[in-house]
């Protein structure tokens, strides 16, 4: 083989997304908050955008006259080449107003009265009152443990290691870590009497781990579920025997539901090892969760449907809040001057551009995201009509064939999005289900499969639970075709134990 350097030409065709098209992309993708979030940082960064609030008035020129800039001899052509600003126009009408107001800033700026005495008390009052409603941080865990560990009268050593202890709980309030571990390394004065020094301090960190686990909440402290749980045991407890054995020896078997096994083994009756298990389920497995932060986000619609007067779902968005945004007549006025340099002239070119550019984007993002959400609306009527048992099954490629789309169009328009409907908010993603073919040779929602699956177990004779063969039987005479591995696949997502779990030995011989 021959190996050689040198230069050579060749023609290959690639697909290169124009700057234009890639930012029209990312702004369809962001929802109603990330956008408006989106917007304020460009009117930082791109000194000739200026907006018109959404209830604000336009005086002098109307609305329609200052964004006329959209349709006017600076707007981009059809294709994806770069966008300039032509230098032959006068558009010196439009833009006077914006000139006087940027020309007369500083005496503006003097004119302003200085705020009175009572204002300045208002202000500061609404301020408190806002820093007032502020939502405090939650105590967390370690807080709440450290707090109790003062009530105790500990040596200085001892306390150093059950505070460090309490800082190594996880979320739920285990401590994974090995004792071991937290024990700190051995001084040199110690010499050769290492190993004694460390067997001297897992003692105490025992001792501490102790006065831990003696903490509230019970069960904090505790290295394995079967610590736990026994952690939680009170000798006043109705079974507190028979719950000290069953968690000790038996809890997989509780978990399987082998009743009959565990009775065959302690001698307990199964209606006894009932009853302790109903106490049992009454312990925590995770103590330390309840200080766990769980605040849901809010979430703002981007979509709301609501029925026309001819009866129809109609979608419109949520953009009210959106300022309308349009470039500053003033950069615009500057371009039309003979004294701007051309540094200057370039850096505002590149600045109407990209503003131009954010215009179009956010435009486009409001008629695509209109007509996808309508496309899916008028496809899932039944769901909004009779509820969620009804969606029909849908891909996205349907809704991209539907509004003339490629279907990553579609996808980046669903995204993140929620849409507000007579039955609820729901993800638009929510309307894109899969299906499968029943019994008349029509097509069956996966939603509607798991429903139909969850009301079969539900009236069930619990002394036989149906197998999940006998369930693809029962799903079959509803008119259902699936396969054994689905029925398994949907039960187990769905949290359903199996036939032996939920097998009810009480009921036995009765």
């Amino acid at each position: 083989m021959r190996l050689s350097l040198g230069q050579s030409m060749q023609m290959a065709q690639k697909q290169v997304l124009a700057p234009r098209m890639i930012q029209s992309m990312e702004i369809l993708q962001l929802p109603i908050i990330a956008l408006q979030e989106r917007i304020e940082q460009e009117m930082e960064d791109n000194p000739v955008l200026d907006q018109i609030e959404p209830s604000g008035e336009i005086e002098e020129n109307g609305f329609e006259e200052t964004l006329a800039v959209a349709d006017g001899p600076d707007a981009p052509a059809d294709t994806e080449r770069e966008l300039v600003v032509s230098e032959n126009t006068n558009n010196e009408d439009d833009f006077e107003r914006l000139l006087n107001m940027a020309e007369n800033l500083p005496d503006d700026y003097e004119e302003r009265s200085r705020p009175s005495r009572g204002e300045i008390e208002a202000e500061g009052d609404r301020r408190h009152d806002q820093m007032a409603n502020m939502v405090a941080r939650p105590e967390s865990l370690q807080d709440y443990l450290d707090h109790q560990l003062s009530w105790f009268d500990l040596d200085e050593e001892t306390r150093r290691m059950a505070d460090r202890i309490i800082y190594n709980l996880d979320s739920n309030g285990y401590l994974k870590s090995p004792l071991e571990d937290l024990i700190p390394p051995a001084p040199p004065e110690v010499n050769g009497n290492a190993e004694a020094w460390r067997a001297q301090q897992l003692a105490m960190a025992e001792r501490a781990l102790a006065v831990v686990q003696r903490l509230d909440p019970p069960g904090v402290g505790a290295r394995s579920l079967k610590e736990c749980l026994l952690l939680q045991l009170t000798p006043g407890l109705l079974f507190f025997e028979e719950l000290q054995v069953l968690i000790e020896h038996h809890l997989e078997d509780l978990e399987n539901n082998r009743l009959p096994l565990i009775s065959k083994k302690t001698g307990f009756s199964i209606e006894t090892i009932q009853e302790a298990w109903e106490d049992l389920r009454t312990l925590k497995p995770k103590p330390g969760a309840d200080f766990t932060e769980t605040s849901a986000p809010a979430v703002t619609p981007d979509v709301f449907v609501e029925k026309n007067d001819e009866g129809k779902y109609a979608v419109h968005l949520e953009d009210g809040d959106l300022p309308s945004l349009y470039i500053s007549p003033y950069y615009r006025r500057l371009l039309q001057e003979s004294g701007t340099s051309a540094e200057t002239r370039d850096y505002i070119k590149r600045k109407v551009n990209a503003a131009q550019w954010l215009i179009e984007a956010i435009e486009q993002r409001r008629s695509t995201l209109t007509r996808v959400s309508q496309a899916i609306v008028d496809h899932q009527t039944k769901f909004l009509d009779d509820g969620p048992d009804h969606i029909e099954p849908l891909k996205m490629q349907q809704i991209a064939d539907k509004v003339g789309v490629h279907v990553t169009t579609v996808s980046r328009a669903v995204d993140d999005k929620w849409i507000q409907t007579p039955r609820g908010i729901f993800p638009l993603k929510r309307f894109f289900v899969g299906g499968t073919t029943g019994a008349d040779g029509e097509e069956v929602a996966w939603d509607r499969v798991r429903l139909k699956l969850q009301e079969i177990i539900d009236a069930e004779d619990k002394t036989k639970p149906l197998s999940d063969d006998a369930l693809v039987d029962e799903l079959g005479k509803a008119g259902v075709t699936v396969a054994r591995r689905t029925v398994t696949k949907y039960r187990k997502a769905m949290n359903i134990p199996s036939s032996r779990q939920r097998r009810d030995w009480s009921a036995e011989g009765k």
